[in-house]
C-alpha cells in the first residue's frame, strides 16, 4: 500500500494531481502510487472529494476505471496545453465520468463586497462519485483558459504536471522546494566541478 508521503500535491488542480499519482514518467517503466484499492480510496480521501466515513471502498475493478480516467485526464490535457484537440476516445471517457456525478447548483457568497462562489460542494459518497468529480475539474480546466498555464516540471527525472499561477507565467519547476532547488544545487555544484578542472589545467 502507498504511504501518504508517496503524493504530491503541487498539481495546483485536483485532475493534474491525479494525474501526478503515476510517478516518474519519463521512465520506461513509472512507479504507480495506486497500487490497490485502498490506496485510491485514501488519495481520494486526503484530496478531500471522498468523505472520510464512506462505506464504499473501491474496488479491483473501480482502480481500473480509476487508473484509465488518469491516463484519459492527462492525455487530454497535455494536448490541449500544447495547442492540440485531445483524441475522441478521451474526450468520450471524460463526458461520460463527468456525467456520473451531476454538477451541484451553485451558490453564492459576498466576501470583501464581492461576489464569488460559495465552494462548498459536498464530498462524494462513494470511489467512483468522487472519481466523476475529478472527470468534471478536468473538463473545467480543458474549456478554461488556464489550459495554457499547464507546465510538466522542468527538472530532470520528474515529470510532475502542474498550473503555472505565476504572475509571470515562467515557472519552472513542480515546487521550488523540491525540483527547483535540486536543480540548482545540481547545476552549481556541477560549475564548480567544472571551474576546478580548468584551473587545474
Amino acid at each position: 500500500m502507498a504511504t501518504d508521503d508517496m503524493w504530491i500535491w503541487d498539481g495546483g488542480r485536483a485532475c493534474l494531481d491525479f494525474a501526478n499519482t503515476l510517478r516518474s514518467r519519463w521512465r520506461t517503466t513509472p512507479v504507480e502510487t495506486l497500487r490497490e484499492p485502498d490506496d485510491l480510496t485514501g488519495w481520494l480521501q486526503e484530496a478531500l472529494l471522498l468523505a472520510p466515513a464512506t462505506t464504499e471502498p473501491a474496488t479491483a475493478t473501480v482502480l481500473l476505471s480509476a487508473r484509465r480516467l488518469r491516463e484519459s485526464v492527462d492525455r487530454a490535457v497535455l494536448a490541449v496545453a500544447d495547442g492540440r484537440l485531445p483524441v475522441s476516445g478521451d474526450v468520450t471517457l471524460l463526458n461520460r465520468s463527468a456525467a456520473a456525478a451531476p454538477r451541484p447548483a451553485l451558490q453564492l457568497v459576498i466576501t470583501d463586497d464581492r461576489l464569488e462562489p460559495a465552494g462548498t460542494a459536498p464530498l462524494a459518497a462513494d470511489p467512483t462519485l468522487a472519481l466523476a468529480l475529478i472527470a468534471q475539474d478536468a473538463v473545467d480546466l480543458l474549456l478554461s483558459a488556464e489550459i495554457r498555464r499547464v507546465r510538466v516540471c522542468g527538472a530532470d527525472r520528474c515529470a510532475l504536471r502542474f498550473l503555472d499561477r505565476s504572475p509571470a507565467r515562467n515557472r519552472r519547476w513542480c515546487s521550488m522546494s523540491r525540483c527547483g532547488n535540486r536543480t540548482k544545487v545540481r547545476l552549481h555544484q556541477a560549475r564548480t566541478r567544472q571551474s576546478g578542472r580548468i584551473a587545474e589545467s
